[in-house]
């Protein structure tokens, strides 16, 4: 019988075959947190009397509340800081990127790696083929001092994407689709591999959304193929890789199949991420923000497509249209590429790379009973703001078209 993905990366680590449910530790390849996790391991390896191990294996990133919106988030920066000096820890500060999206644009992600991040969004790096899951401050921390983490084998699903979306609708849409369909407990603890045509045919700022939402139905991580596309982005980022997909005859606990050229562009209705409908049952619902970036929206593809409704028109009058990529190399290609400028011109007011909107931090926080469109990843009650205002999830070519109508409008109006 073959093998999945996981259990291929996993049992490399373990040293022999591994089954799902069983309990492992395993070696630890890069353990990374951020201002909102970092300060709690620090914390606790500070009073366990703990250093770290390895600590060219970890990595801090100052990324959420960046930069700083208050003193108290400003200290929190300095703790981080000095702990990293003092122990010769990598950081990328205030400016850099989201740690999803700056750590393997910097190199350190390869496949095959199992990697630990104090953020449930730290699945996005399987769609570079590593085993990487989200985990808790103190569970990092033991991790940073100990270079080891203890797993249980997670069941596997696959999900078949075949076919070809069409030229309006997202991988963004795709996810939503799928988590609608799934629900967000439908795969719990459980790891996600995506496969088929669809999957094979995009590009890899495509396949980290599939990662990256994920964890919205639960997976302890979403895995992509890797091939020749994954190989070349990696490249040309100084890591060397090789092919990893599942073997022809892997079996998978749980699998579903989906025709992409059936999926429409989808929204997520206010509360649940998994309350997914066409976003055209749902067109003409006022706005009042539109916001374009996060670790599931930011990223130059993302920009690029909303650029084709942006392009030559106007953000409505009395929408505030937010723009934030996910890392200073994507904000310097949008310079170099002219997208920044049009995105200025459209009347998006462009920030720099931050989680801020997407948590409620700062940098577009909503007032009562507000309406956005985002392409961030969670639309809970009081996620982006005031507990009465409501998040729709959209992907960014929806998130323009509904900043030019002022109102959740369906891309296909502009985008055939």
């Amino acid at each position: 019988m073959g093998a999945t993905m996981t259990q291929k990366i996993l049992s490399s680590k373990v040293g022999r075959e591994v089954e799902s449910g069983e309990h492992v530790v395993v070696d630890v390849d890069l353990v990374y947190a951020h201002d909102g996790t970092a300060p709690l391991a620090i914390d606790v390896l500070e009073r366990m009397g703990l250093g770290v191990e390895s600590p060219g294996r970890v990595v801090f990133t100052i990324d959420h509340a960046a930069p700083a919106p208050h003193a108290e988030a400003a200290a929190l920066h300095l703790q981080m800081r000095a702990f990293a000096s003092r122990h010769g820890i990598r950081i990328f500060d205030v400016g850099q990127g989201i740690s999803h999206q700056v750590i393997p644009e910097s190199g350190l992600v390869s496949p095959g790696m199992v990697v630990i991040g104090a953020d449930s969004h730290t699945v996005t790096l399987g769609a570079y083929g590593s085993f990487a899951t989200g985990v808790g401050s103190t569970d990092a921390a033991i991790a940073m001092a100990r270079g080891r983490i203890w797993l249980r084998i997670p069941e596997v699903m696959a999900i078949r994407l075949e076919g070809r979306l069409r030229e309006h609708v997202m991988a963004r849409d795709a996810i939503l689709e799928i988590i609608g369909r799934l629900g967000s407990d439908g795969a719990n603890y459980m790891a996600v591999e995506f496969l088929g045509s669809a999957v094979e045919a995009m590009s890899v700022d495509s396949r980290v959304v599939l990662s990256n939402m994920s964890v919205e139905m639960g997976a302890k991580v979403g895995l992509v193929p890797v091939d020749s596309t994954t190989i070349r982005w990696l490249e040309e980022r100084g890591v060397s890789a090789e092919p990893l997909a599942p073997d022809g005859d892997a079996e998978y606990d749980y699998e579903h199949v989906l025709n992409a050229g059936e999926i429409k562009p989808n929204v997520a209705l206010p509360g649940n991420v998994d309350r997914v409908v066409p976003v055209e049952e749902r067109e003409g619902v006022p706005v009042n923000e539109v916001f374009i970036g996060s670790c599931s929206g930011g990223r130059f593809e993302d920009f690029l497509q909303a650029a084709r409704i942006l392009r030559g028109r106007r953000v409505r009058e009395g929408v505030r249209c937010i723009a934030a990529p996910a890392s200073r190399n994507i904000y310097e290609s949008l310079a170099e590429s002219g997208l920044l400028a049009e995105l200025v011109r459209s009347g998006c007011v462009v920030g720099p790379p931050t989680c801020g909107p997407c948590i409620g931090a700062h940098m577009g926080i909503l007032g009562p009973g507000e309406v956005v469109a985002s392409t961030s990843t969670r639309n809970f009650p009081g996620r982006m703001g005031h507990p009465t205002s409501q998040i729709y999830l959209v992907s960014p070519l929806t998130a323009a078209a509904t900043a030019v109508r002022g109102q959740l409008t369906d891309p296909g109006r502009f985008v055939s």
